[in-house]
């Protein structure tokens, strides 16, 4: 009985324990291609969140502004005690009114004629405003595509390296096994033995960075996706990303100037500012609205009618405010000034940026060719040294140095074959491409 207690509880904790494992296993990998890397960063990534938020709370601003221009109709109820039949206000005004009992209810409705646009120039500013904001969202979307598509090539690059160290690995261990057997048998030196344990030790150092550089690059991606934790993805080594082979760099910074969302969002702000700037040069001209009131009354004092109804158009002329009128244009000009040149700045830096990115595309795949040569010189070069030290013609240190610049040469061929598709994407987002339909759909809709 106690025999089978006893078996029963070491059951119990390996089930136990073997739970605990599973649960500290990371998740199973699953299959991640970067058009999926790229939906999942637009529906998770916060600042996009953030930015669709700010448009849409810019459109409001929009609705705020023009509601001026809509009649402004308010319902009142009064329910008044006198205390006496000849009650007076007798302070806090010019005037003097009586104030005589009653229960009445009525409208009044005010509804500005003109203000010689002022306005309409502060709705069409608020209207450019959301333009502005929508634009910035679409930016948004680009520059986390762009970091979607570093990330997602550097994992790929970081997991190539990887494959290239672990590959090295094997080969190295079993060069040190083939070695040391040979040494056993008094046909290799023992420093042939060192010499090949060396650069076993050599391709475990590469390994392990290889490895926490790829583990750092899943990190990075994930972030990138919208995931506060690290995400666990099997990643498509199928992903390119969109080829512009033109070579007319005079047409692609045409390009850029005309699709780049940054670029619509700052002359929206630019137009939003003249717009400011006019709607404070009206704020100095006259002011027509027409008001009307009307409502009855249940109950009241005998000297007041049952019903009531007035209308009126008030003319406000501003005279003097200390000059607040004045400062007030004055300010909006100059803000509308410097949101122009700003708006140049930015398109300076835009040619420059275009213009850079194609160099360094250009330059990426130069070096992809060159590698590529390279990777191929390396693996003939090692193939010939590994042939002429088990024909016992070379020495250990020959081989070992061809092992070194064949790893080398096809880690740097890795990193070149990714290189290519980032700086592709990056040539890209400067050309305001990135998003694809998606940024023409934002455009449209910002129209």
């Amino acid at each position: 009985m106690k025999a089978a207690v006893h078996v029963s509880v070491l059951l119990l904790a390996y089930a136990m324990h073997a739970g605990a494992a599973a649960a500290d296993e990371p998740a199973v990998n699953r299959p991640l291609s970067l058009a999926d890397a790229r939906q999942i960063a637009l529906e998770n990534h916060p600042q996009i969140a953030a930015a669709d938020y700010r448009a849409l709370a810019a459109r409001e601003v929009y609705t705020e502004a023009r509601a001026g221009l809509m009649p402004q109709v308010n319902l009142y109820g009064s329910a008044v005690d006198a205390a006496s039949a000849n009650t007076r206000l007798m302070a806090g005004g010019l005037n003097n009114p009586s104030v005589f009992s009653r229960t009445a209810g009525g409208l009044t409705v005010n509804q500005l004629i003109t203000d010689f646009g002022r306005t309409s120039n502060l709705a069409a500013s608020s209207k450019l405003q959301a333009h502005a904001a929508s634009y910035n969202a679409t930016a948004t979307r680009e520059q986390v595509l762009l970091e979607v598509d570093q990330n997602y090539f550097g994992a790929l690059q970081a997991q190539a390296v990887l494959n290239i160290a672990r590959q090295t690995l094997d080969t190295r261990q079993l060069l040190l096994d083939r070695i040391s057997a040979l040494a056993a048998n008094k046909l290799k030196s023992d420093l042939d033995v060192s010499f090949a344990r060396v650069a076993m030790q050599q391709s475990r150092l590469l390994l392990q960075k290889s490895q926490s550089d790829a583990d750092a690059a899943l990190a990075f991606l994930s972030s990138t996706l919208g995931y506060s934790e690290l995400q666990h993805f099997k990643l498509v080594d199928d992903a390119r990303a969109p080829i512009n082979d033109s070579s007319d760099i005079s047409a692609l910074i045409k390009s850029a100037l005309q699709d780049r969302p940054d670029l619509a969002s700052l002359r929206a702000a630019r137009d939003a500012a003249q717009h400011l700037a006019r709607a404070e040069r009206d704020a100095r001209f006259p002011t027509i609205s027409l008001v009307a009131a009307a409502g009855g009354s249940p109950s009241h004092d005998v000297r007041l009618p049952d019903d009531y109804a007035a209308g009126s158009i008030q003319l406000s002329v501003p005279v003097f405010a200390g000059g607040l009128y004045r400062a007030r244009e004055n300010e909006a000009e100059l803000r509308a000034k410097a949101a122009a040149e700003s708006l140049r700045a930015v398109e300076d830096n835009i040619v420059r940026d275009v213009r850079v990115a194609w160099l360094n595309l250009n330059d990426a795949r130069q070096r992809q060719r060159t590698t590529e040569q390279l990777r191929d010189y390396a693996g003939e070069a090692y193939e010939l040294a590994d042939a002429r030290y088990r024909a016992g013609s070379s020495s250990i240190v020959e081989l070992s140095q061809a092992q070194l610049e064949l790893t080398s040469a096809q880690i740097a061929d890795a990193n070149a074959r990714y290189d290519v598709l980032i700086q592709q994407s990056a040539l890209t987002f400067q050309l305001g491409e990135l998003s694809g339909a998606d940024a023409s759909a934002q455009r449209a809709t910002a129209r």
